[in-house]
């Protein structure tokens, strides 16, 4: 139940969360080490660095001249050797700093130790490999959290097997026939299935339906560069492997079915939104397992927030699911239609704040950057221009401020709209398109700009380390990786990749936040199964789980107790009773599982990224007084088959299509974009698609000269 950020923490939910402390707050067990107590002054990243990244250091010392650094192999040898870069005071972690820069070494190896003035790093590794693990382990994490099925020890291992939770099975009350609380409803709903929001057992729409947007873009984002190979089926450990259809999508579709199954039916008040959420009537204790749980279920008061959420889930779902299941993808669309013209109805029934026993409120009174997010998504899948002209006409489209100087999270999701128009080809005129891809660069360059000022490099803002800051952090770096996608600029990858350099060890503590991943990580986060803090019988947290991070506030009693007078960005403490730095939740490892991915893909230019794997041959075959016509043919030249393109470009003379063949293709101003035939939707490697355009001219019928296919750059 944790929140996106303190500022919109409602005092329901922090009454609650005490409450919650107050049952979590047993004493640990003597074999739990403390992950914060940093063992050297040498923070790197402890997992290590990719060859052709960025490799920084930061140095915590009272020295103020330069020091001389040495990188040493596995084997004690003298590598590379060079001096820091003092930088003094540091305000968020306190701290006095250097930074050693050792980023021209790019040999390949195991056991690297990075020395300075004494003191030496932990060790890491040096290869193109290095994310491939965390990639499987940060997705795997949303398998784990699965409400409604039983989680197989043949998957995770013994250790992490369960029965499956909250389907009836006594002692449950199950999720099969949830009643509303009193007075929102007078039936009951199956709302089985999805996953458990944080470390406890609750299921909140507004923070499933980002964590699914998040999951499902990080796919859609490596099928676009070409790279999704490693995410396509039997790449994950989940039941669904072999089914055909990418894992990731399987993964995203336990909780789209949720998402879907929380719309109010129709003939019902308020029919076609989406209830809030659903949880015990009363919060649990810890340890509990969710099969032990046997608190009675309530279903809460619709909202237009989740119904929100779920209009922009269920739209993407539509466009990516489509060349897999289009009976899904078509499923998906009904509903996402149903919730949008719902939430134009009421479009101000907010969760209450008061709304926090037994799971955290989620309350959010500002809600037309949801309206903004879920227009662009139904945009985006349809065409249609009721859509774009309710993107259009949103206070958010012209904004400079929807990319929040805290990060996009579940209350905040106008940036989510911005990187669905900048990156899914759309009918938006070349200059509007322009101006929304310059506004992505923009945030990235901010994001930079606080790097670059502070001695961990961290994208945040000073006062920026709230509840879930990590997952802040992880958000931060998807805006500067998707500029890198847009621009071909080199420095947004590396600032991405160093935003995950913090999350694994560079930080002020010298911890990596990633359970399982670096020498000194993160082992006791707060999760009512992942115990063994409380009762040694139970695991610690799997491989792959992202702690919530410091957070300023100190927000829970164990907080309270160890971190008084931190600094900002030290405010951290590994203990289980700690839920307000150290909780898990689907929506910080959503974006952790999305670095990942981005950050495991080989690159071979330096860093920047490959270009396009398509080539665009556009040949006027007639031309008259007023009118031509063209056939254009999109090759592949990757070495993966496109399923289902869309091919975009802009006329430089005016012209207008009066009509084709062999394919959709809509014009908005000078743009236009053509979308396949069911028949031509397949383009294998090396193969061709072709159609042809018809159009009219004014005198002057010049050939558009740059072209998209799927939101990437064509030769």
């Amino acid at each position: 139940m944790p929140p996106s950020r303190s500022l919109r923490l409602s005092t329901a939910l922090l009454t609650g969360a005490l409450l919650l402390g107050g049952l979590a707050t047993a004493p640990a067990v003597a074999d739990a080490p403390a992950a914060t107590a940093a063992t050297t002054g040498v923070r790197v990243n402890q997992v290590g660095y990719l060859p052709d990244g960025p490799k920084r250091a930061t140095v915590v010392t009272t020295a103020t001249q330069a020091l001389p650094w040495q990188l040493r192999n596995a084997s004690g040898a003298l590598v590379a050797s060079g001096s820091t870069v003092p930088r003094g005071a540091d305000a968020p972690s306190g701290q006095s700093v250097q930074v050693a820069d050792f980023s021209s070494y790019r040999s390949t190896g195991s056991g690297y130790v990075l020395s300075v003035d004494g003191n030496s790093s932990a060790p890491f590794d040096i290869r193109a490999d290095l994310y491939d693990t965390l990639r499987s382990d940060s997705m795997a994490f949303f398998h784990h959290q699965r409400s409604g099925i039983a989680i197989d020890a043949s998957l995770v291992g013994s250790a992490y097997a369960r029965p499956a939770g909250h389907l009836g099975v006594a002692p449950n009350r199950g999720d099969t026939s949830v009643p509303c609380q009193a007075t929102v409803c007078d039936y009951a709903r199956d709302v089985r299935g999805g996953w458990y929001d944080a470390g406890d057992h609750g299921k909140y729409v507004v923070n499933g339906g980002i964590s699914t947007w998040l999951v499902v873009n990080s796919f859609e984002r490596a099928k676009r560069a070409g790279r999704d190979a490693a995410l396509g089926d039997s790449t994950l450990r989940i039941p669904e492997r072999g089914n055909g259809v990418p894992d990731v999508l399987d993964e995203a579709r336990w909780e789209l079915d949720f998402l879907m199954r929380m719309q109010v039916p129709e003939g019902k008040p308020y029919a076609g939104m989406a209830f809030h959420k659903v949880h015990d009537a009363a919060w649990t204790g810890m340890p509990l397992r969710p099969d032990q749980d046997a608190q009675p279920r309530e279903l809460h008061r619709p909202s237009t927030a989740a119904t929100l959420n779920l209009a922009a889930a269920a739209a993407q779902c539509a466009r990516v699911f489509r060349p897999y299941d289009s009976a899904y993808a078509d499923r998906c669309l009904s509903a996402a239609r149903r919730a949008w013209t719902a939430a134009q109805a009421d479009p101000a029934l907010y969760a209450p704040a008061s709304d926090g026993t037994g799971g955290g409120a989620y309350d959010d009174t500002r809600v037309t950057d949801e309206f903004y997010w879920a227009a662009a998504e139904l945009y985006a899948a349809t065409g249609e221009s009721a859509y774009r002209d309710a993107v259009t006409s949103s206070s958010w489209h012209t904004s400079a401020d929807a990319f929040s100087p805290y990060g996009f999270g579940w209350a905040d999701t106008a940036a989510l709209g911005r990187l669905v128009l900048a990156t899914v080809p759309n009918g938006l005129p070349a200059s509007d398109l322009a101006r929304i891809r310059a506004s992505v660069t923009a945030a990235a360059d901010v994001h930079l700009s606080r790097m670059a000022a502070q001695g961990y490099a961290v994208p945040v803002p000073a006062d920026g380390y709230f509840w879930g800051s990590n997952g802040e952090v992880a958000n931060d770096a998807i805006v500067m990786a998707v500029a890198g996608e847009l621009t071909g600029d080199g420095r947004y990858r590396a600032g991405a990749l160093e935003t995950m350099d913090y999350l694994l060890g560079r930080n002020a503590l010298g911890v990596s936040y990633v359970t399982g991943h670096g020498e000194t990580s993160s082992q006791n986060q707060h999760h009512r199964s992942w115990a063994h803090q409380l009762d040694a019988s139970l695991p610690r947290p799997p491989a792959g789980s992202l702690a919530g991070g410091p957070n300023s506030a100190l927000q829970d009693p164990v907080a309270q107790e160890k971190l008084t007078g931190c600094a900002p960005a030290a405010c951290y403490v590994d203990d289980i009773g700690s839920y307000s730095t150290n909780e898990v939740a689907v929506n910080w490892n959503a974006p952790l599982a999305w670095l990942a991915t981005y950050a495991a893909e080989r690159t071979t230019t330096g860093g920047e990224p490959p270009t396009a794997a398509c080539a665009v041959t556009y040949t006027v075959s007639n031309v008259w007084n007023t009118g031509f016509t063209a056939t254009v043919t999109v090759k592949n030249t990757g070495p993966t088959a496109v399923e289902g393109w869309q091919l975009g470009w802009a006329y430089p003379g005016g012209q207008r299509v009066t009509s084709a063949w062999n394919a959709t293709v809509t014009q908005n101003g000078t743009t236009v974009s053509a979308r396949d035939a069911d028949w031509n939707r397949t383009i294998a490697p090396g193969a061709t698609a072709s159609f042809g355009v018809q159009g009219t001219h004014t005198g002057s019928n010049p050939s558009p000269t740059a072209f998209t296919l799927n939101g990437s750059a064509c030769a």
